[in-house]
């Protein structure tokens, strides 16, 4: 399986990164057929396994909502890891990771209004009011909080959405007590000079790149060149779905989120530092697949399978 790869260190990019690795939970939460709860856990060890740093475990969610995830409290106690981040939607949802002892939660916001109607069942002003009791709990607890932001660079329903208005979103989340924030282009409509132009508009706010994360959809090809841009402005924290798992329900042909092994070979080429043994990843991709019955959409897991 190994290729040659030659490294070309670029100048003024970043000599590590981390990678929140999100396929079992945003990768797998939009499968139709149920995972059982004993693949997942070998898929998350397996990702541990081959040095992902950070690995984004399940939520919280009702399962009327998102049945895959209906076993999060028996995947988490089979795990016995509080290090593994999940999702909490609300207060409830907080109430189940304390009640396990887990030490990081993520929090799910939006950009825009309409989404937030959708996904929250609040106006975008509504859902500060929501996350507010949750993140000031979880951070009496000793919790870390992370926010994800959707709809950053679009929204199926309202179109373009000004750089101006994830700003604000994004600054709300952050003062509420979010230590980082993941911007998400939901869709995958977002380009390399929109990811500069609004990474340069936080640092502009007083929200540097240090508190930011970039979450890419590849739904038209553009999710690794997004990286690239994100990397030249300072971006250090990159999520990624292993094998390229998920995908987005709201955009026709929509093809998930940007794979996690294309990323590192990306990364890799560039002398930059993942911790990660892209062998090892590949083989974890493949044997998901397998489990999935349909072959891995990443390219690097493709080539080298």
């Amino acid at each position: 399986m190994r290729q040659p790869q030659r490294v070309e260190s670029a100048t003024a990019l970043p000599d590590k990164v981390t990678i929140w690795e999100v396929g079992p939970r945003d990768g797998l939460q939009n499968e139709k057929a149920i995972v059982q709860t004993e693949v997942k856990a070998e898929f998350i060890r397996r990702l541990l396994d081959a040095g992902l740093p950070i690995v984004e475990a399940t939520s919280f969610v009702h399962p009327k909502w998102v049945p895959q995830l209906a076993d999060a409290k028996e995947l988490m106690e089979g795990l016995a890891n509080p290090e593994l981040p999940v999702l909490v939607p609300n207060e409830r949802g907080l109430d189940r990771a304390l009640e396990l002892g887990l030490k990081h939660i993520a929090i799910f916001g939006s950009a825009t209004e309409t989404f937030a109607t959708k996904n929250l069942n609040r106006s975008l002003d509504e859902q500060f009011a929501m996350f507010e009791p949750t993140v000031r709990r979880a951070r009496e607890a000793g919790m870390d909080v992370r926010a994800y932001v959707s709809m950053c660079f679009g929204d199926p329903w309202e179109g373009d959405v000004p750089v101006e208005q994830v700003v604000g979103v994004g600054k709300r989340l952050f003062d509420l007590g979010a230590s980082q924030l993941s911007l998400g282009d939901t869709i995958g409509v977002g380009t390399a000079g929109h990811v500069k132009r609004l990474i340069g508009a936080f640092d502009e706010a007083g929200l540097g790149v240090d508190h930011l994360a970039v979450h890419f959809h590849d739904t038209y090809g553009q999710a690794l060149a997004n990286a690239y841009a994100a990397l030249e402005a300072g971006v250090t924290t990159f999520d990624a779905s292993a094998g390229g798992l998920g995908g987005c329900p709201y955009a026709e042909s929509a093809t998930g989120n940007l794979a996690t092994e294309d990323l590192v070979w990306m990364l890799h080429g560039l002398g930059i530092e993942t911790g990660v043994d892209l062998e090892a990843l590949v083989a974890t991709s493949t044997w998901m697949a397998g489990h999935l019955g349909r072959p891995s959409p990443s390219r690097v897991v493709t080539a080298l399978s």
